[in-house]
């Protein structure tokens, strides 16, 4: 049993959503039709929903929330959103903050915030405090109300540091982290204003974010500091290693109507893969992904409805994938072959030119197995995934599609291209596949070949020089 305490501040968020066709006749702002109410528990109460969905139905993880709650009007919405979420409570003796967002079809058109003021620092009991303590894992979300300032609350996160994983997620308004938890994870903008260093999103990003972070785990004394900078990524920096390069992990590219809660993902997700052995590197890549892919879901609005699918990958359903979007969209399906054992120029000006013929470029790539019984023994020298990840870093290769087969008959019938694009001269005769593509209207067709670049004449002189 893996025991995950989230300690924190919790707010009450409240979407109300509907359409703006119109603006008030007294002034030019616009008319919201609300249709929709949604509330949610917000900061280490989302941080604490996320991680119960993710372990719904498994006994081998316990989640608790331990924090501090109102007993006014808003409380009762807030203890409902709470409801399912093993608590350990504490009175806050400040009012719910309360957050209130109006949104016009995609589109935010303002906040509303109550109960937001400056809080007292909240008291907390011996149950909150013992259910910290039995903790594996420890996630402080803190929101700026308080709790995490608690000095009885600091002393034992401290004392339980260097035992316990402890993710703190600061806020501007909120106390420094105590010394030696195993991560703060301040976003760029935080990091900046903290450390007091200058740099923008537009200008030296990179270096001023490790400028930052080597300046606040000095400060702050954590084992290391990893900086989120939304759509870049995450920049890591670990204690001790200031003579190091810091690392920085790229996030994957998505779609974003909404970020509100990719933070929380992030943290929870690192929290969770530090308690279960993975390196800090390891896990800041997880929660990087983690976050991407709740984006991609919808955000936090799917909070709100079934968990989304588990998404397939792999270079066969992506390249599937990129066809069918392809023809959806009235788009033309291009696809050429080969076994790209070492990518070379001649490789680079065949696929450039396959991709201007349609819009998309599906290279079908032959497996390891397939090659070896085309070129030999000794070939090839790049296995299949490295083949694929390269090829898939040209900007002109939309999908790799491996297939095991000595021909690509296959996988053609699989794809069913518009356009099948060889490099050379070549007839008829010499493609059979020629014949498969008229079947269901498609056209083969080949684009210069380069001479004097071929894979077997690079790995001849490699060989030489040895």
């Amino acid at each position: 049993m893996v025991r995950i305490v989230v300690v924190g501040d919790v707010l009450l968020d409240q979407d109300l959503s509907g359409e703006a066709t119109r603006l008030t006749p007294d002034a030019p702002v616009p008319v919201v039709d609300v249709g929709e109410t949604r509330r949610r528990a917000g900061g280490a109460g989302l941080v604490a929903r996320m991680l119960q969905r993710q372990f719904d139905g498994r006994a081998d993880h316990q989640v608790r929330l331990v924090t501090v709650l109102s007993e006014d009007d808003a409380a009762p919405n807030l203890r409902t959103e709470l409801a399912d979420i093993p608590l350990v409570v504490g009175p806050s003796g400040a009012p719910t903050p309360v957050k209130t967002r109006i949104r016009a079809g995609n589109q935010a058109v303002v906040r509303f915030d109550e109960g937001c003021a400056q809080a007292p620092v909240p008291d907390v009991t011996s149950e909150m405090l013992e259910a910290v303590e039995a903790a594996d894992v420890v996630l402080v979300s803190d929101y700026g109300r308080g709790l995490a300032a608690n000095a009885d609350l600091r002393a034992l996160l401290e004392r339980i540091a260097p035992q316990v994983p402890i993710v703190w997620d600061p806020h501007p308004s909120g106390p420094d982290p105590v010394r030696g938890v195993a991560a703060v994870t301040p976003n760029l903008l935080e990091a900046l204003k903290a450390a007091g260093v200058g740099g923008s999103e537009q200008n030296d990003v990179v270096r001023a974010a490790a400028d930052a972070a080597k300046e606040l785990e000095g400060r702050w004394g954590s084992r290391a500091v990893v900086v989120t900078m939304g759509d870049r990524g995450a920049l890591v920096h670990i204690q001790g290693q200031s003579g190091e390069l810091p690392h920085l992990i790229p996030a994957p590219s998505v779609r974003v109507d909404d970020p509100c809660g990719a933070g929380d993902r992030f943290c929870a997700t690192l929290a969770l893969r530090l308690g279960s052995g993975a390196s800090l590197t390891e896990a800041t890549q997880d929660a990087v992904n983690s976050a991407a892919d709740f984006l991609a879901a919808g955000g936090v609005a799917s909070l709100h409805g079934e968990p989304a699918p588990t998404a397939l990958h792999g270079p066969a359903v992506d390249a599937l994938q990129v066809a069918h979007a392809t023809r959806e969209a009235g788009g033309t399906v291009v696809a050429t072959g080969g076994c790209f054992d070492l990518l070379h120029a001649g490789h680079a000006r065949t696929l450039a030119a396959a991709r201007k013929l349609g819009d998309c470029l599906i290279v079908c790539l032959n497996s390891d197995e397939s090659v070896r019984r085309l070129k030999g023994p000794e070939r090839p020298i790049m296995g299949q995934d490295d083949r694929a990840e390269l090829l898939e870093a040209l900007g002109c290769v939309d999908a790799v599609y491996i297939f095991g087969e000595d021909t690509p008959e296959d996988a053609l019938a699989t794809l069913r291209p518009d356009v099948w694009v060889k490099g050379g001269d070549y007839s008829t005769a010499e493609l059979p596949e020629a014949a498969l593509l008229r079947s269901w209207g498609g056209q083969t067709v080949t684009v210069p070949y380069i001479p004097a670049r071929s894979t077997t004449s690079l790995a001849a002189a490699l060989a030489e020089v040895g």
